[in-house]
Order: C-alpha cells, then structure tokens, then sequence
C-alpha cells in the first residue's frame, strides 16, 4: 500500500522577492497604457522575484524563514533596465521590465534556492532571471505588445537601495493575485 504525504495540514503559496520602493514603482506604474488585453499589476505588487516556493506545507515555512534569515549580504543598489515580454504570439502571457546585471542580486538568489532546497523543495527548472512583471496578458495583439516593448526598450530607472526582501504568500483573486508580506529580511 503506498503512503501518503507525510504532512496534510494546510499549504501556503509563497515567493521570496524584493519590493520596488514607490518612486520606481511609479515609473512603471506611468508606463502601463497601449496594450488592451493588459490585466496591469497594481503599485503595491510590482517587486523582483528571488525564488518562487510554490505551495508549500506548513512545517517547511519555518524552515525557509530560518534560512532566509540567516542570509548575510550586504546592501546593493539595483537599476531596472529594458523591457520585454514571456510568450509568443498570441500566447504572450506577460510583459515586463528588466534589471541590470548584479553579483549581489544573483547571491541573494543563490541563497533563496539554497533555503527551498533545505526545506526539501524541488530545486528551481528554470535559471534566475530578474525581472519586474508589469502585466499578465491574455490573448493579446502580438502587434500592440511589440509596439509597448518598442516604446518601453530603453526604460533605465535610477539606481535604488536593496536593504531588505521579504517572503510573501500569494492569494489568487478576480483581479489577480494578492500578495501579503510574511516576513522580512534586512540585509546585513
């Protein structure tokens, strides 16, 4: 007789991601216009995701909390850079803007995928690509997407500080998800 899982009490769906501070936030916030099929994120859910941990028991909360709050990295500013899109064609499912290059963003990844990891969680498939999603998009104009990442291709903000990260729970709705702040980090 096979066995079930081990835990069966309730399960949380949780990212780990890095809030835009509301002057860049804005930036993007100015920019989402011209795309119809657009569902475009509200201010207060644009952020850089670190690792997402999916839905995720209970007792492995503690255990990615404990490792999250063991990272030291030290502060690091980042600029969001360029603009592109997830998807082809008629299946775009996304457009976004991107982040320059940064050794510190891609350790304080590194140390997210450690804590999945050590929580038991199936490693990440795909490499770590920081990126700010704008707008989930469904069935959308390739055409009116191609002229947004035209428009938008050169969108630099200024450098900002990353003094901390948070684990957030995602809770899907109408509108799209809502994410709640679990937990902060501070960077040290």
């Amino acid at each position: 007789m096979a066995q079930g899982p081990a835990y069966l009490g309730p399960v949380i769906r949780l990212f780990a991601a890095i809030p835009l501070p509301p002057d860049v936030g804005e930036v993007l916030a100015q920019r989402q216009s011209h795309v119809q099929a657009a569902a475009w994120r509200p201010l207060e859910a644009l952020h850089i995701t670190l690792r997402f941990f999916g839905e995720v028991p209970e007792p492995a909360i503690q255990d990615i909390d404990a490792e999250l709050a063991a990272a030291v990295i030290p502060p690091f500013d980042l600029t969001l850079a360029g603009a592109g899109h997830f998807g082809e064609g008629d299946r775009i499912r996304a457009i976004w803007a991107g982040v320059s290059q940064s050794e510190a963003l891609k350790r304080l990844a590194a140390r997210c995928e450690t804590a999945a990891r050590r929580a038991g969680l199936s490693p990440e498939a795909r490499n770590f690509m920081p990126h700010v999603t704008i707008a989930y998009l469904r069935r959308p104009d390739p055409a009116e997407v191609a002229a947004w990442i035209a428009r938008n291709n050169l969108l630099k903000t200024q450098a900002f500080r990353v003094e901390r990260f948070g684990l957030y729970s995602s809770w899907p709705g109408e509108n799209g998800s809502r994410y709640e702040l679990e937990r902060h980090y501070r960077l040290r």
